[in-house]
């Protein structure tokens, strides 16, 4: 039975890129486009969460996570069409992304996708559902760093604020990441509900850690090298990455990220352990965005 602590609902906002500039931290390329990479990552990443959850639904038996599952749904779909525009945006000033995200697809969609094994096919149950609960501990991994990544912008960014960064991105930043919050527990107790076990839920993280890494590094490549805006000494790597979040705070530093790994592993590990959703919530009901969305 899920344990999260109210009913998770889809607020479907809407964002106006006009006013937001190229290197919407100012002065600070770096850091614009490493965070810049979660556009790149979650509309695919989400529109493949949503499928593999559709797949699941009909094996839920808890009333309660069952309605916390399409409530999951309904809020990565609205992320992934908000990202994407992000990236439409991108694309008007130049910056190319379809080569990296047409890898992310076929990562997603091709590598991570059915083989053969979805609700229709005719090979064995227990083969199926192996295959479904092994996609979902990956995606309980992912979800784990999305609500850390979301406590943070919500909590401990205001490096960002005193930076002058763009107001509209930082309202799609700390919408997403209350919302990462507010449903971090789901994935995880899906995951439970329909039998995953501890040592499956291990290797799910232990594929997803080194994969983000890398895909967050190549994603910054390709960013900075397609932005017309970028110099030289913008090029990112994981040394310039820990001393840009350890001098200006503007990004999360790796010893927050990485050491969120080790409580993850814990046997007795569960996801509302971590962050609050309190918080989560009390921003989302000043977000600029979901205010507009609730008149």
């Amino acid at each position: 039975m899920t344990t999260a602590q109210a009913p998770i609902k889809p607020r479907r906002v809407q964002f106006d890129w006009g006013n937001t500039p190229p290197h919407w931290v100012p002065g600070d390329t770096f850091t614009t486009h490493v965070i810049n990479v979660l556009h790149l990552l979650l509309p695919a990443g989400e529109k493949w969460f949503c499928e593999v959850y559709r797949q699941a639904l009909p094996m839920i038996t808890d009333d309660r996570l069952r309605d916390d599952v399409k409530g999951f749904i309904g809020q990565e779909a609205i992320h992934g069409r908000a990202h994407s525009l992000v990236l439409d945006h991108l694309r008007v000033q130049g910056i190319d992304t379809t080569r990296y995200t047409a890898g992310l697809n076929w990562m997603f969609f091709s590598l991570l996708g059915d083989w053969g094994l979805g609700p229709e096919s005719h090979a064995p149950k227990w083969l199926r559902h192996m295959w479904l609960l092994w996609r979902l501990s990956i995606i309980a991994a992912i979800e784990h760093f999305t609500c850390v990544l979301g406590w943070w912008i919500i909590s401990d960014a205001t490096a960002l604020d005193r930076a002058g960064a763009d107001p509209t991105m930082l309202d799609l930043l700390r919408w997403h990441g209350s919302e990462e919050v507010e449903h971090r527990a789901v994935a995880f107790d899906l995951y439970r509900h329909l039998g995953g076990g501890y040592l499956r839920r291990i290797d799910g993280m232990a594929i997803v850690g080194p994969v983000i890494i890398f895909l967050w590094t190549l994603g910054a490549h390709s960013l900075i090298s397609h932005d017309p805006g970028a110099v030289r000494s913008d090029r990112p790597s994981i040394r310039r990455y820990c001393k840009v979040a350890r001098k200006t705070g503007r990004l999360p530093k790796a010893s927050y990220l990485l050491g969120s790994v080790p409580r993850y592993m814990r046997f007795g590990y569960h996801p509302l352990q971590e962050a609050s959703t309190d918080v989560a919530l009390s921003y989302l009901a000043r977000s600029p965005a979901a205010q507009r969305y609730a008149a």
